[in-house]
């Protein structure tokens, strides 16, 4: 053994000894025959699982590599990959020549590999298909240093999945052409939902040091963007395998430049993707000799050797491996029954109620039934159990102990039993062995046992109740994933409705599940079963999925916020509500601090319409050029018409064959255009659905529909993945125009109002202008280049240009990519703005308003914004959506918008409702006074002037106007002090309003502005990062305390005078001492993850509690910290963002702030 081996090994051996149970280890190293029968014996007769762990690495450290390499590949198919990570560095070098072992020639090299990624294991009798797997290989090596996709494609049950495993079991494919690794994905008929969980799975195994984030993507395009980073930086030349593909979207999220082997029933699943594609068709399923050569090696005897039963039998299987298996393992355990099993088969004595359309069920239904009739009778039931797993789901060993009430060994024994009759499949990679059947097993099972599916399912309900309560699942069980997936549909398919809804209707499950895989699936699932909550309490089950969907963004954070806290947010009448109080005065007792919002009844519901029209995703929706009606389209593959004042339904066609991604209202609102993934565009009548046109000279899906703006000259643009935008004239049959130019992707396009240009956007990273007349292109501008750092590669960036928008006169264009909205002068083509939405959503689309400097943006988190374009400000947050949002769009006149969303519904919101425009509102820099039961508040509006409001009746008093940035009341109600933009400070003198002093004190604007307790000492700080503090009479600074690199907003002197406390711009928060201005300690900042800082943005106030024991503080939210350690004791999340002040009352009871929405919070803590 190499001495670096031989280290590596003695110097981890006491954790490998303390851990390692031996068994299935030596079974292995047995296998690869670097261990012996003899040596087995001597380490099983060891007293204690610690001895025998020992004797074996003693043994191990007296071989060669080749047992180094066993013993390393071993703890990694037991699921001891950290104990195989200490070992990693170790490992002896392998030449392409060497490390064989006896499992059919492969290296030491490919068994780690294949191992490390997940690609399951050859069956228990494997016949290799040379001809098919060197098709796929030789496929395979075309992705040599390019992405591309290889398609495996065959019937149901025709061995896709071994060949794919088999085909990357070669040395040489490995280390030339994926040295970068091996990555197989279970994928499986799947919805958005659970894609994400399928992605945020794969995103965890790539990046286990979770040193590209720490906290898992929230929505497919995050992950996508993950998936990508991690397979371009952490795994690059690796090679992704996607088995059991069902739906062309599904490939989407995998569609960023990885080089993909897949497995499908459906050889056109890769027609929505781009790059290279190379297809091998397996649809012939076995030939007869290699149907024989299995049978052969189950009965263990030479092919030529076989009764003449066995061709029939071949014969009858009809190329099914899976079918042959089946019959295989009959006849190991039986080998005198040819002739029985011919007969059996060809009986066909299994009848399904259901066929499929694809697949000739006939051969396998014979074969299982006959395998499942001739299991012990012991085991029978344990098998009658299976058939209420899913597809694609591996179910591990302890899951199945539950469910029998056995221990791990008794199930193991019994499960190997199914494996070796071919009834079951297991995968050795976890962390222990976990087991799953082949989709067409499944249906067999389904059909075999309808009957008792009902009640199969409340056992396995039932048998979990007596295991575990739903809020005592912990992370670190092997089985805890599969009960936070699963359990709600056993409960849903087993009638427990009552059980369901008390899961699903609690803040405990609700909190442990999003908090290990965010709330994407949870949502989903209360979509799914929206039928069996509704019927139990239909205002309950609103009541958490608006709770949801309102957190939907913060359910997945890190840290995790306290979701107690969040349901207090919630309306009174709300189960959310009345649970975490609940909650809530428990945990007071214990000292817990938590907060009541107690005036968000004046928070309304903005959305003046919800409309349900589909029965599925909604993809885009639109409104008329009257601005009357909407049409709306989706993946039901229908264009539904109804008011838009009331929602009541006018037209529904049934437009396509595949989902419909686009539709538009023509400008004399005559026509409706629709486009889909069926590659056509069509036309309609507006008003009676007839069907005018069809145009299919795209040739791949289409993405989108515009008409031009006037009706003088009424064309129609088009852009789909083929890369080409066509221009159709309503007149002719056939297209106008197709413009050539974009590399990639054409993902929407729009006319300018005059008609004179089209724009279009693209996944190439592109937006570009085209002149109508002559469909030349006439600009083209580089979105990608605002989107790269310094050390990325343009190549290695992938920037989808997601939409674009005019403004109302022409001269300029929104675009969204990524997180960004980006505006564009047409005429220079130069950059005028660009707005950052947030770090964690995508900008899914957006739309500028007709008649004023207003977008709205539909982001990745199921919520919809409106930003001022000039002022670069958020001016509101609109939620209530359920899922993603594909589409958002003004009515003509701007006066309302609509959205459409995943969740089935259109919603319409008024534009001033939502965003109060046009009104004086009231800015954050705000100063409250309490006195006895009244609040003074000290407010500055929008347009810089101050108002001195009385909090119980309202009434206002307005003080001379100034440009004031900060300002506060001294304790006594005698003065108001304030800062400008030039940095000076003036006091006012109450109730005469005249300028008491004023001096000029800061290099910059001040941003915080503070009375002493006493009123006699004033506390200023800047943006020239100084803290002043100024003595009220001289107006002289007494101290100046440096140390801040960023922006200082605010400070706070605690009651006994012996603290300050200042926040700045970078997220951090320095306590002072006052008496000699030193620095005592930081307020534990959190970890910066991903650009997000400390404190959700800058810290803006500070207030202690009388007792100097608490500190409240604002920033992006509020916190509450312990001031002796420094932690973090609890969290209000509002609204909007960036709050600019709290004020709290002398008692520290009550907290009063505004967010950037204008909206007013008041608190009080729970009692």
């Amino acid at each position: 053994m190499d001495a670096k081996a031989r280290n590596c090994l003695l110097q981890h051996r006491e954790a490998l000894e303390k851990d390692i149970k031996t068994s299935y280890i030596m079974d292995h190293m047995i296998s690869d025959s670097v261990l012996t029968i003899v040596e087995e014996e001597k380490v099983k007769s060891q007293t204690t699982q610690y001895q025998r762990a020992a004797a074996l690495i003693t043994m191990i450290l007296n071989k060669d590599n080749g047992a180094y390499i066993s013993f390393y590949n071993a703890l990694l198919h037991e699921g001891y990959k950290d104990l195989a990570a200490l070992l990693h560095s170790g490992l002896p070098l392998v030449s392409s020549s060497s490390g064989k072992d006896t499992d059919g020639g492969i290296t030491s090299f490919v068994r780690t590999v294949l191992c490390e990624g997940g690609v399951p294991q050859r069956p228990v009798v494997f016949v290799t298909r040379k001809k098919l797997v060197n098709a796929i290989q030789q496929k395979l090596w075309k992705l040599n240093g390019d992405p591309g996709w290889v398609t495996i494609y065959g019937m149901a049950g025709c061995g896709k999945s071994v060949l794919a495993a088999e085909a990357v079991r070669d040395h040489s494919l490995l280390e030339g052409c994926f040295p970068g690794g091996v990555h197989w994905v279970s994928v499986g008929k799947q919805d958005k939902s659970g894609l994400l969980m399928k992605l945020q799975n794969l995103c965890t195994r790539l990046d286990q040091e979770e040193s590209f984030s720490q906290r898992l993507p929230l929505n497919i395009e995050e992950a996508k963007d993950r998936l990508r980073v991690l397979m371009l930086r952490k795994h690059p030349r690796s090679l992704l395998i996607l088995d059991d593909i069902w739906d062309p979207w599904v490939l989407k999220a995998f569609d960023n430049q990885c080089r993909i082997l897949l497995t499908t029933r459906d050889k056109s699943v890769t027609d929505s993707v781009m790059g290279p594609k190379y297809v091998v068709s397996v649809e012939s399923g076995l030939g007869k000799e290699k149907g024989l050569e299995i049978l052969s090696l189950f009965v263990n005897m030479k092919k030529e050797d076989l009764p003449v039963e066995a061709h029939s039998i071949i014969k009858e299987c009809k190329g099914s491996p899976l079918v042959v298996s089946l019959i295989g393992a009959l006849l190991r355990d039986f080998p005198n029954r040819w002739a029985y099993y011919l007969r059996q088969l060809q009986n066909k004595q299994f009848k399904r109620i259901r066929k499929s359309s694809f697949y000739d069920y006939e051969a396998l239904d014979e074969a299982m039934s006959i395998s499942v009739d001739m299991l012990r009778e012991d085991i029978k039931d344990y098998y009658t159990d299976l058939s209420i797993l899913q597809k694609d789901v591996k179910v591990p060993t302890k899951v199945l102990c539950i469910l029998w009430d056995l221990e791990t060994e008794e199930v193991e024994d019994i499960l190997q039993e199914f494996v070796n009759k071919s009834l079951l499949f297991c995968d050795r990679n976890g962390k222990s062995f976990c087991y799953y059947l082949h989709d067409l097993q499944v249906d067999f099972l389904t059909e075999k046992n309808r009957s008792q599916l009902q009640d199969l399912h409340r056992k396995m309900v039932t048998q979990f109740q007596r295991y575990y309560q739903p809020n005592t699942l912990s992370p670190d069980q092997e089985d805890c994933m599969y009960w936070y997936n699963f359990l709600a549909y056993h409960m849903a398919s087993a009638n427990m409705h009552k059980e369901l809804c008390a899961l699903l209707f609690s803040l405990d499950w609700i909190k442990a599940k999003t908090e290990l895989v965010g709330p994407a699936h949870l949502i989903h699932e209360f979509v799914e079963y929206s039928h069996i909550l509704d019927e139990k309490d239909c205002a309950v089950c609103e009541n958490f999925q608006e709770f949801l969907s309102l957190n939907g963004h913060l359910l997945g954070r890190q840290p995790f916020p306290n979701i107690v806290q969040l349901g207090l947010c919630e309306p009174e009448t709300s189960e959310v509500y009345q649970q975490a109080k609940l909650q809530a005065k428990q945990e007071v007792d214990s000292g817990r601090l938590y907060l009541e919002w107690v005036n968000k009844k004046t928070v309304k519901n903005l959305s003046r319409l919800v409309v349900r029209p589909h029965t599925d995703a909604v993809y885009h929706a639109c409104f008329s050029q009257d601005g009357q009606r909407v049409a709306s389209c989706g993946a039901d593959r229908t264009v539904q018409v109804f008011k838009a004042e009331t929602g009541e339904k006018l037209l529904e066609i049934k437009a396509h064959e595949d989902e419909v991604l686009c539709c538009a209202f023509s400008s004399d609102d005559s026509y409706i255009a629709t486009c889909s993934v069926d590659r056509k565009v069509k036309v309609w009548d507006s008003v009676t659905g007839k069907l005018v046109h069809t145009y299919d000279e795209h040739s791949e899906q289409v993405n989108c529909c515009h008409f031009t703006n006037k009706s003088n000259q009424l064309l129609l643009a088009t852009g789909s993945n083929d890369f080409f935008l066509k221009l159709w004239d309503l007149n002719q049959k056939e297209c106008r125009n197709t413009m050539f130019g974009h590399t990639n992707s054409v993902s929407h396009c729009r006319f300018s109002p005059d008609d004179e240009l089209l724009a279009s956007c693209s996944a190439d990273g592109t937006l570009k202008l085209w002149d109508v007349r002559s469909a030349n292109e006439k600009q083209s501008i580089n979105v990608k280049r605002f989107f790269l750092s310094s050390e990325d590669p343009q190549e290695d960036v992938e920037v989808i240009v997601k939409c674009c928008s005019w403004s109302a006169d022409g001269t300029e264009i929104i675009v969204a990519a990524k997180n960004k909205i980006l505006l564009f002068d047409i005429h220079t083509s130069g950059l005028l703005a660009e707005i950052p939405t947030g770090h964690h959503s995508t900008i899914q689309y957006c739309d500028f308003s007709p008649y004023d400097r207003l977008a709205v943006v539909a982001l990745s988190q199921y919520c919809v914004e409106l930003w001022n374009i000039d002022s670069h400000l958020k001016v509101a947050d609109c939620r209530g959506h359920l899922s993603w949002v594909h589409g958002v769009m003004f009515s003509p006149d701007g006066s309302s918008f609509l959205t459409a969303s995943d969740d089935q519904t259109i919603r319409v919101w008024e534009t001033k409702k939502v965003c109060k425009n046009s009104a004086v509102v009231l800015k954050q820099e705000i100063d409250v006074v309490f006195q006895e039961n009244e609040a003074m508040v000290l407010a500055v509006d929008n347009i810089r002037g101050l108002q001195l409001i009385a909090g119980k009746t309202g009434q206002i008093d307005y003080l001379p106007e100034a440009q004031v940035s900060c300002c506060c009341l001294s304790p006594h109600l005698e003065y108001v002090a304030f800062g400008d933009e030039d940095g000076a400070i003036k006091v006012i003198e109450l109730p005469n309003n005249r300028v008491f002093s004023s001096r000029i004190g800061h290099k910059k604007a001040v941003r915080h502005i503070q009375f002493t307790a006493d009123g006699k000492t004033l506390i200023s700080s800047s943006e020239d990062s100084v803290i002043q503090i100024w003595s009220f009479e001289l107006l002289s600074p007494l101290h100046e305390l440096k140390g801040h690199t960023g922006c200082v907003r605010c400070s706070a002197f605690s009651l006994d005078g012996i603290l300050l406390a200042t926040g700045d711009d970078n997220g951090e928060i320095r306590m002072w001492n006052v008496s000699n201005g030193q620095l005592l300690h930081l307020c534990a900042p959190l970890s910066v993850e991903e650009g997000t800082a400390t404190h959700g943005g800058w810290v803006t106030d500070l207030c202690f509690s009388p007792d100097s024991r608490t500190l409240v503080s604002a920033g992006g939210y509020l916190k509450w910290w312990n001031v002796v350690t420094g932690e973090c004791s609890q969290t209000f999340y509002t609204n909007g963002t960036n709050l600019k002040k709290i004020h709290v009352s002398p008692d520290f009871r009550t907290y009063v702030t505004v967010d950037n929405l204008g909206i007013l919070y008041i608190l009080q803590v729970l009692e």
